[in-house]
């Protein structure tokens, strides 16, 4: 099939790129290249798959209306992975503008080619930042998501509730992905295991927010391909006899469902520096600091729809996860 993955110069664009040609698949891949962090980062990454005969790169702006118009009617795609938007909870505090342009109108200009060009299946990027204030443990696709605590977090629901419009009004069968703290090799350099181990092999001190006291469902990187590139074949159904009275949050009488991508294992902040300083053979100093505005305490999977969906759950340890990201950033860095 031909697919359109938009963000495949990112973090987990790559990786579904590059599982989606290994399995025969022709992939579009849209990045606007922008320069949030390292853009030799994202063309190195993008040199992995350049030279695949199925593979075309396409350098656009997501909330550029016309040009992504322009690009559904060329191509005419058969699914979408829409992972490409602006990240970073603390950067969404200093710069809400960037996060409305790209990750709502950029959002909604794919939503608007999935609508005209009749896409059989789109798949999107949500976040588990939509669960705000919550401390009910682990976060379920039943929760409540109104109470967000960034902007980064708000936009991520937009998106949710934007995707159910155009589900129940055009049809559209979308599933939503309830990404939590994904981490490993190509990994992103504004995110702490990149940041922290940057800083440890330079001699320098990492900074450790809330003193060390959270909790975090880190997953794997393939872990999270593995999910994707399953749910792509689960395509939703409209369902009428659900309702919003006795029917699950998660789906819809539209085509529509979410689903969270977690470990459902969370580990404390300081076990995972720990996992880091064994893997690099280094011990790190800690500047232990107050807790940051946009921060969520804990944060922890319920993967069991997940699972019964398709037959997988993110299951990768922390020890093995950060080891091949230390491997990965050692080869890439020289170090």
């Amino acid at each position: 099939m031909k697919y359109l993955v938009t963000g495949a110069a990112g973090f987990i664009g790559i990786h579904v790129t590059q599982r989606l040609l290994a399995a025969g698949h022709q992939v579009i891949g849209l990045d606007s290249l922008n320069d949030y962090y390292d853009v030799n980062l994202k063309q190195a990454r993008l040199n992995l798959v350049n030279s695949h005969p199925d593979f075309l790169f396409v350098k656009v702006d997501l909330a550029d209306k016309d040009a992504i118009a322009a690009l559904f009617a060329e191509h005419k795609f058969q699914r979408v992975i829409h992972l490409a938007a602006q990240a970073g909870v603390r950067y969404s505090i200093e710069n809400p503008h960037v996060y409305a342009e790209s990750n709502l109108m950029g959002h909604l200009n794919i939503l608007e080619g999935c609508r005209h060009h009749k896409i059989e299946h789109l798949l999107y990027a949500s976040s588990s930042s939509v669960y705000g204030l919550n401390r009910k443990m682990p976060f379920s696709t039943e929760d409540s998501v109104d109470h967000p605590i960034s902007f980064y977090a708000a936009t991520k629901k937009a998106n949710e509730l934007m995707t159910h419009s155009y589900s129940h009004l055009y049809g559209l069968p979308t599933t939503g992905l309830r990404f939590f703290t994904v981490y490993g090799p190509w990994g992103r350099p504004d995110m702490a295991l990149f940041k922290f181990t940057k800083a440890i092999l330079a001699g320098e001190s990492i900074d450790v927010y809330n003193h060390g006291e959270m909790l975090r469902d880190f997953t794997y990187i393939d872990d999270i391909a593995e999910a994707i590139l399953r749910l792509q074949d689960v395509i939703p159904q409209s369902n009428n006899q659900w309702t919003v009275e006795s029917g699950s949050t998660a789906s819809s009488s539209a085509p529509y469902q979410i689903y969270n991508i977690g470990n459902s294992h969370p580990v404390k902040l300081m076990d995972y520096i720990k996992a880091l300083e064994d893997a690099l053979g280094m011990e790190a100093t800690k500047n232990m600091l107050p807790r940051q505005p946009g921060d969520v305490l804990d944060t922890s999977a319920d993967t069991e729809a997940l699972y019964a969906a398709i037959g997988f759950r993110p299951q990768t340890s922390v020890e093995q996860g950060v080891k091949a990201f230390v491997t990965w950033y050692r080869a890439f860095y020289g170090v």
